[in-house]
């Protein structure tokens, strides 16, 4: 995500604002890669039951930040992406195309990894009640600390070059993990939930819970960054 700053602005080799281009392309082609490698981490230690999953995917997420920061800015995120257009940092042609592959790398990983961990059984997580007001609330809570972290470490003018961010991201997935993940599933991402809808993980009548939760997030996260950094535009 350091490359929020310089990339999303100008495509350095024909002087054309972001979203035109060669650069255009790359973007979208990393926002594409790096959606599909991290819903397919989380989907894979999910049906996997892996023990070590929130630092599985905090890993991976810290290292496909570093990988396609200086490019894309490395959202892998519709909700950050969200936040980020919000905050003034992204044009909105580039948000909808960064949303149309993010959901799209979502679900092929989904269904890949459905097929590579192929489990004998899955059950698939529903919401009513209590857990349904706890998960919409977790996934708020976390999705809102996930964007408001991106936008305040990658995209800030105090420090437009750092060694922290990727770092600083990984952390708060893998924290937002092991917090909650027993009421919500940790999806904090849009792309995620829908990855473990597809993956039949959660279940599809509840996965609006999952995406006006996040959506608040990273609209609410663009808004106190602007609040609170009001000559950072």
């Amino acid at each position: 995500m350091a490359g929020v700053t310089a990339a999303q602005e100008t495509d350095t080799e024909g002087g054309a604002p972001a979203g035109h281009g060669a650069l255009a392309g790359r973007k979208y082609a990393v926002e594409l890669i790096g959606t599909f490698l991290l819903v397919f981490t989380v989907v894979a230690t999910t049906l996997g039951a892996a023990a070590l999953a929130p630092l599985g995917v905090g890993a991976v997420i810290l290292a496909l930040v570093y990988a396609g920061g200086h490019i894309s800015g490395a959202h892998y995120n519709p909700a950050i992406t969200l936040a980020v257009l919000v905050r003034g940092r992204l044009e909105p042609v580039d948000a909808v195309a960064y949303w149309v592959v993010q959901l799209v790398g979502g679900v092929l990983a989904a269904l890949l990894a459905r097929w590579v961990i192929n489990p004998p059984h899955v059950t698939t997580q529903t919401l009513s009640g209590h857990l349904m007001a706890a998960a919409f609330v977790a996934e708020l809570l976390f999705t809102f600390t996930l964007c408001y972290v991106v936008v305040n470490v990658a995209t800030s003018r105090d420090h437009p070059v750092n060694s922290f961010y990727g770092m600083a991201i990984g952390f708060t997935v893998a924290a937002g993990a092991i917090a909650v993940g027993g009421v919500s599933g940790a999806a904090f991402n849009p792309a995620v939930a829908l990855g473990l809808d597809t993956a039949r993980l959660f279940a599809w009548s509840t996965l609006w819970v999952y995406l006006v939760a996040q959506v608040a997030g990273g609209v609410v996260a663009g808004i106190a960054f602007r609040a609170l950094n009001p000559t950072d535009k």
